[in-house]
């Protein structure tokens, strides 16, 4: 594997049409946008492609340094490597002169190979086979990368040899999206998501009717907006909410909504509270103040958000490594039970008395 790739860009700054491989969610396709921006800052001219997931395709409507973003959907069940012919062949077709790679992940390498840009630089996943460098020549060897997520790759592009301006997201929500927001949800709301993307993730219901309780029981002066996703659970979960708090302070909100309309109601919020999701990024990426419960994991500093008005709490999880564990069954992790409710609502009073009185937006 290569090491010094110093000299990518200035051997590449000529180029035309720009891709980026990155098959990410919601959270990952978030943490990418930094690195997208400086991308197109040191190849103004070109045009900056991005393969992702179809979610990943929403966030990316919001960044304005995005030229073009494909989708390649993906599980549960993932696809096999080589279906969706119909995208590579049209990518393959675009002859790009640059391609990026972040992960180094095996379908992404294949995937990488059937595009066939003239120079490409992958970073070199978890997994490493004999086979990697007879298909893509440029590989960053795996090494220590800062944290959080985004600037890690950042750092793989100053290995490139990019000069780096300050991160930045600046995801620009789009003006229909705001104007349902402003309809919709009153300023200086604070958002709460319930659930996040599999069950042994989330706080038990029982610990989240704690938090309503001991919030209402207080002088709460704002809006608590609940969203969940259209799935089964997602909406179980947000209707034993709707059931058992009764309160005009509660709005909850069960329609589908874009990641722009989710992000547009972030920016009439003050603060996010949420387990270990995708939301919390978008919260932390358009500048909104987060509370966050975590099952503790090893890398798990790549996925906080960064500064003083983001808090979390986690919790030591025994069987995050086991393949089948004990939790499962119950389809609810006994670690995240144990974190206190009045703890977290007495976190968010704290951090909502800072703020002050909820500010027209």
């Amino acid at each position: 594997m290569q090491k010094d790739l110093k000299w990518f860009h200035s051997r590449t700054r000529d180029a035309r049409k720009v891709l980026v491989v990155d098959l990410g969610f919601l959270g990952d396709t978030v943490h990418l946008a930094p690195a997208l921006w400086e991308i197109k800052e040191h190849y103004p001219q070109a045009e900056l492609h991005v393969l992702t997931t179809p979610v990943g395709c929403e966030v990316l409507k919001m960044a304005p340094s995005v030229d073009r973003s494909w989708a390649f959907p993906l599980g549960p069940p993932s696809p096999k490597w080589w279906e969706h012919w119909d995208v590579l062949r049209a990518l393959r077709r675009e002859r790009f002169d640059v391609a990026f790679n972040f992960s180094g992940a095996d379908r992404s390498v294949f995937v990488m190979k059937i595009i066939g840009a003239r120079q490409s630089v992958i970073y070199q996943g978890a997994r490493r086979h004999f086979w990697q460098p007879w298909l893509l020549r440029n590989w960053i060897a795996r090494t220590k990368l800062p944290s959080p997520v985004y600037e890690g790759r950042r750092q793989i592009l100053a290995l490139c040899g990019f000069q780096l301006k300050p991160a930045r997201f600046d995801l620009r929500v789009p003006a229909e999206d705001r104007e349902w927001a402003r309809s919709a949800i009153p300023a200086g709301s604070v958002h709460w998501s319930l659930s996040a993307s599999f069950a042994l993730k989330e706080w038990p219901m029982a610990n989240n009717l704690k938090l309503a309780r001991f919030l209402f029981a207080d002088n709460f002066d704002r809006k608590l907006v609940v969203t969940a996703a259209p799935n089964a659970r997602e909406q179980a979960r947000l209707e034993q909410l709707r059931r058992e708090i009764t309160d005009a302070r509660l709005l909850v909100i069960n329609e589908r909504l874009s990641i722009a309309r989710l992000a547009a109601m972030l920016e009439r919020c003050v603060m996010h509270i949420g387990p270990d999701s995708g939301m919390i990024h978008v919260a932390s990426a358009l500048n909104v103040s987060t509370v966050g419960i975590f099952r503790r994991y090893w890398d798990m500093a790549e996925f906080l958000p960064v500064g003083p008005e983001h808090v979390y709490f986690d919790a030591p999880c025994p069987c995050m490594e086991s393949k089948d564990p004990p939790c499962a069954a119950a389809n609810e992790a006994a670690c995240l039970g144990g974190i206190s409710a009045e703890l977290v609502g007495r976190e968010i009073q704290r951090r909502l008395a800072m703020l002050g009185n909820p500010a027209p937006k």
